[in-house]
C-alpha cells in the first residue's frame, strides 16, 4: 500500500506497486515521464535533479532491462548509482533481508532500488530503512514501474487510456507485470482481458476487474492492444503446459491471431521475449503496429519520472525538509 492520497502530484514516500494509486497521481507520473521522454533525446541528457544523492539498486533477483534502465535514470538525473549484486554477496552467505536492511541503513542511502523473488519484501524494506524505496518487481505480486511504461506507451500512441480494450495474454498467474497493469489500466478506466490456458490463469483473477478468456481467438476480437507475456517456465514446478508447441500454436501471438484485434491494434511485450513461444517474430517486429522497442525507451523516462518524484519528499541538501 501506498500512504494516503492526494489531490496533485505523487505525495508518497515510497512506491511499492500501483495498487492504492489515484488516477491524478498516476497521471502526474506519466505527465513527468513525457518530460524525460523528449529530454533523454536531446544531445545533453543529464539533469541535476539528483546531485549529491546517492541510490542504490539492490536486486536479488538477475535483471538486465530493469537494471539498466534504472542505473541509466539515476545517472541522467545526477545521482550516485552503486549497484549491489546481492545474489552474489552476502545474502548467499546467510545474511537476511533484515540484516541488510540495517547495513544499508548505516550506508545512508537516498534512495533503494529492490527486486526480490518474494511477494511482500520490498514492503518489508520500506519499512525498516530510513530511505525512499522503489519496488522494481516482488514476486508475482507487482512491478508498478513496468506498468507505467506501458501506460505512457499506451497513452503517446492513442493520446488516452481511458476507453482502450487490452488483452493480456500469456502466463498471467506468474507474472507481477500483469497484476500492476491490470489494476493501473483498471484504474486509468481502460477494459482488460486476460488471456491463457486454465492452467495459467489465477481462479481469482476477474475480482481485479478483468473479463477472463481462455480461447484466444475469441479474447483478442476487437481489442485496441495486445499485451503479450514471457512463459516464466523458470518459477513453474510440475506441468503447466503440454510442450512449448502446442502452447505457441493456441497461445502464441501470430499473424493469423492478431487480425481478430482492430486493424491498428498495438502490440506489446514486457520482454525478454521468447521469439517463437509466446510470440512470432514476425508480429514481434513489425514497424507499423509493434511498440516493444518504444516501451523499453519509455523505460528510462518513467524510471527518471519515478525517481525525481520520490526525490521532491527528501531532505534538501542543507538539511531541512524538501
Amino acid at each position: 500500500m501506498n500512504d494516503t492520497a492526494s489531490p496533485a502530484g505523487y505525495p508518497h514516500r515510497h512506491l511499492l506497486g500501483i495498487e492504492g494509486l489515484h488516477p491524478p497521481e498516476i497521471a502526474y507520473l506519466l505527465d513527468l515521464a513525457d518530460a524525460y521522454v523528449e529530454q533523454n533525446r536531446q544531445i545533453d541528457k543529464k539533469r541535476a535533479v539528483l546531485r549529491g544523492r546517492t541510490q542504490v539498486n539492490l536486486f536479488f533477483e538477475a535483471s538486465t532491462r530493469t537494471s539498466t534502465s534504472f542505473e541509466l535514470a539515476g545517472k541522467r538525473l545526477g545521482a550516485d548509482v552503486i549497484n549491489m549484486a546481492v545474489a552474489r554477496s552476502s545474502v548467499q552467505k546467510g545474511e537476511t533481508l533484515l540484516d541488510t536492511a540495517m547495513t544499508l541503513n548505516a550506508m545512508h542511502p537516498d534512495v533503494l532500488v529492490v527486486r526480490h523473488g518474494d511477494s511482500g519484501a520490498v514492503q518489508l524494506l520500506s519499512q525498516k530503512v530510513g530511505c525512499a524505496v522503489i519496488n522494481a518487481g516482488d514476486g508475482a505480486h507487482e512491478h508498478p514501474t513496468q506498468a507505467l511504461l506501458d501506460a505512457l506507451t499506451i497513452r503517446r500512441r492513442r493520446g488516452h487510456l481511458d476507453g482502450q480494450v487490452v488483452a493480456i495474454c500469456g502466463d498471467i498467474l506468474h507474472s507481477r507485470v500483469a497484476r500492476s497493469n491490470i489494476i493501473l489500466l483498471n484504474t486509468m478506466g481502460a477494459e482488460v482481458r486476460v488471456i491463457g490456458p486454465p492452467t495459467l490463469v489465477p481462479a481469482a483473477v476477474e475480482a481485479l476487474g478483468v473479463t477472463v478468456h481462455h480461447d484466444m481467438r475469441k479474447g483478442l476480437n476487437g481489442v485496441d492492444i495486445v499485451m503479450m507475456l514471457r512463459l516464466q517456465i523458470e518459477r513453474m514446478q510440475g506441468s503447466y503446459v503440454p510442450s512449448l508447441r502446442e502452447y505457441f500454436q493456441l497461445y502464441g501471438l501470430d499473424q493469423s491471431k492478431l487480425e481478430l484485434a482492430k486493424p491498428d491494434a498495438l502490440i506489446m511485450h514486457p520482454g525478454p521475449m521468447n521469439r517463437g513461444v509466446e510470440i512470432d517474430s514476425l508480429v514481434a517486429d513489425d514497424i507499423n503496429r509493434s511498440v516493444i522497442r518504444e516501451q523499453v525507451e519509455m523505460g528510462v523516462a518513467v524510471r527518471m519520472a519515478c525517481l525525481d518524484a520520490l526525490g521532491r519528499h527528501l531532505p534538501n541538501l542543507n538539511g531541512a525538509a524538501s
